[in-house]
């Protein structure tokens, strides 16, 4: 019995130390790089700067991310359409792009715990201001509304505004801005963006600011990496306990300092 129990210890060691061989993380160390995937667009997640680079709530966690591992980082902006695929064939490490965790993406990637909640909300034309006061009032064919392909803005629209008229974009900023131009009544997206959309253009539109939906939003990896899974778990208590989430998290949400050097 005695043998039988120190060969099941020894394999499972054995496994362990394939799992860990065969980690993300394990080559993140021996690279000396963290690759991260996002699609620069997302205001205030990650964002082009007037001088080309990508700003953003994701990218400074991803460069303190880095700092703790002791490599360098690296950004591989990616269309949102083919991202989860391109994390699949090892294009980059993490996928770190403001992603709700959903059950359907849960299925091909694994999540670390959500490391910020959002919600939809509407940027709404200012023109409708007192005639629609919530989602359930946009949900009328009279209304055309715009969101974001392939996003849980689209989901939103589908679920609850399946009655108006809804035309999606392959960005954000372009959906956004047929509101603006007055070719559609309203915009659906997250709340972040939202928000800082409409502190620079409020004089066209308005922001109902209550989210209709709850979404936790999540780091994606790939399948099978439980050392990478807890590691990130771990980085995040670390971050939240020691204040530096919270100073980000007022850098990019409530300061606008930084909108000074984005492109308008």
């Amino acid at each position: 019995m005695l043998l039988a129990a120190l060969a099941v210890s020894a394999g499972a060691r054995a496994a362990d130390q394939e799992l860990w061989d065969r980690s993300t993380l394990n080559a993140i160390l021996k690279r000396g790089e963290l690759r991260v995937g996002l699609e620069a667009g997302y205001v205030p997640f990650e964002v082009r700067d007037r001088q080309g680079n990508i700003i953003g709530f994701d990218v400074d966690l991803a460069k303190k991310m880095a700092s703790e591992l002791k490599v360098k980082v690296s950004f591989v902006n990616t269309q949102w359409d083919g991202i989860i695929p391109a994390l699949l064939t090892d294009k980059f490490d993490i996928l770190m792009s403001g992603m709700t965790i959903t059950a359907e993406r849960n299925i091909q990637v694994n999540f670390a715990k959500p490391y910020i909640v959002v919600g939809q909300t509407i940027l709404l034309a200012k023109r409708l201001v007192g005639k629609v006061r919530s989602y359930q009032d946009l949900d009328d064919p009279q209304y055309t509304v715009v969101t974001k392909l392939g996003t849980s803005g689209e989901t939103a629209c589908r679920r609850y505004l399946s009655k108006a008229h809804i035309r999606t974009y392959e960005t954000e900023a372009d959906a956004a801005m047929e509101v603006r131009n007055g070719r559609a009544d309203a915009f659906v997206y997250d709340l972040p963006f939202n928000s800082v959309y409409v502190a620079q253009y409020p004089d066209s539109l308005v922001h109902l600011k209550e989210p209709f939906t709850h979404e936790p939003l999540g780091w994606a990896i790939r399948k099978g990496d439980p050392d990478f899974l807890n590691w990130l778990d771990n980085f995040l208590d670390q971050i939240r306990n020691d204040g530096t989430y919270d100073v980000l998290y007022r850098r990019w949400f409530e300061g606008t300092l930084w909108m000074k050097n984005i492109n308008g």
